[in-house]
């Protein structure tokens, strides 16, 4: 069950949207045309039309965030927002850097890689799931806090969980006691409303491939005014020593990193307007029918498995993870159950088992995007009765 607007295969129940995104058809044939005026005199485009191409992109998207467009930069993907940020940042030994046991796990590499070269440590704060309510993740965050708290990473929806955490309210602590926080958004546009300015942090990095149903490689990094000065991107280019002050300096720094192909982010407008084409509500009925299926299908399989909503509907966007019972035998290698292999090569259904947080605790976790059903969820909740019901 496939909708028109997407290449996926049809024989295969494709319910991890949330992983790698799947790009419509209508943002596929914009990025070839992009490709397309690029060939045809690719001179002519770096130097004439790539600006201002970006920067209409960036204005669409900037309405969609809740931002200025000039604090705003493209990057091909969270993580490297998030190497920008951290690797930027200024450290001495002793220092911390404040992180959640539900992080995503190459952010939490770039969180290592950095205290490992500066004598700086990573603390985490452990995120009880299932958890009854969401000031729970706020105790455990601020349990964490000491008078050696720099900076702070913090997921807006977590990666193993799908859950959506409370970032409003731990943005305020922390950047009220002087900490320096970047929110993790790599789920949010296009799952959750964002008024990002008004959330208030320091950074924020967000893809459009997922929800937002861009081309893969689109993402941005959103940098607050009084940090613009902070921040070097991962690729060092051109805009560096760009003399020019007509543009804002984070555009200097982010719009060119040198020969690429920048189709991804000038197909950002054509994402939206696709999303948004879709309900008679725009953008913001997408999200909440994504996210009224996405909790049926939680309801559905956690009466299939026998296990108890892990986390309050207050919680959930367009992902839910839902508690599997414990495995049995050895730990196998990785972070993904056996499961998920078995789902995709007997029963054709394309979604993750995780191992999480540590064997022999492992969920399953559903996305619900506008190319899903109901009826798929059924499948899958019936291949799991029979799976789990399997000797190991």
């Amino acid at each position: 069950m496939v909708d028109p607007y997407w290449l996926l295969d049809p024989e295969v129940i494709h319910l991890n949207h949330g992983s790698f995104g799947a790009t419509p058809l209508p943002v596929l044939e914009a990025q070839t045309e992009w490709r397309l005026r690029f060939q045809q005199d690719p001179t002519n485009f770096v130097v004439e039309t790539w600006e201002p191409a970006i920067d209409e992109a960036r204005r669409a998207l900037a309405d969609v965030l809740g931002v200025r467009a000039e604090s705003l930069g493209f990057v091909p993907n969270t993580t490297t927002g998030v190497n920008a940020v951290v690797r930027s940042f200024p450290l001495e030994p002793g220092d911390e850097l404040l992180t959640t046991d539900h992080v995503y796990n190459a952010c939490r590499n770039v969180l290592d890689h950095v205290a490992g070269r500066t004598g700086s440590k990573v603390v985490i704060a452990p995120v009880p799931f299932p958890l009854q309510s969401s000031d729970e993740v706020v105790e455990a965050v601020m349990d964490r806090v000491t008078a050696r708290t720099r900076f702070a990473l913090i997921d807006h929806v977590t990666s193993p969980t799908g859950l959506v955490l409370p970032a409003a309210a731990i943005v305020r602590l922390l950047e009220d006691l002087g900490v320096t926080v970047m929110v993790d958004g790599a789920h949010s546009p296009g799952m959750i409303p964002l008024e990002i300015e008004e959330l208030g942090p320091s950074f924020y990095a967000g893809n459009c491939h997922k929800w937002l149903c861009g081309a893969p490689g689109s993402a941005f990094l959103w940098v607050r005014s009084d940090h613009v000065g902070d921040v070097t991107p991962a690729v060092i280019s051109h805009g560096a020593n760009d003399p020019r002050t007509d543009r804002p300096r984070l555009h200097l720094l982010f719009d060119y990193p040198g020969t690429i192909d920048p189709s991804p982010y000038l197909t950002v407008p054509v994402a939206i307007e696709f999303l948004r084409s879709l309900h008679p509500d725009g953008l913001d009925g997408v999200m909440a029918t994504n996210r009224a299926l996405a909790l049926k299908a939680r309801s559905l399989l956690c009466e299939t498995v026998g296990t108890p909503p892990a986390a309050p509907d207050d919680m959930i966007g367009s992902l839910a993870a839902v508690t599997l019972p414990p495995g049995s035998g050895e730990r196998p290698p990785g972070f993904v159950d056996p499961l998920s292999r078995i789902l995709r090569q007997k029963w054709n259904i394309q979604v993750p088992a995780f191992i999480w947080p540590e064997w022999p605790s492992r969920n399953v976790r559903v996305s619900a995007a506008p190319y899903n059903r109901i009826e798929e969820y059924v499948l899958l909740s019936e291949a799991l009765e029979i799976e789990l019901a399997a000797p190991a």
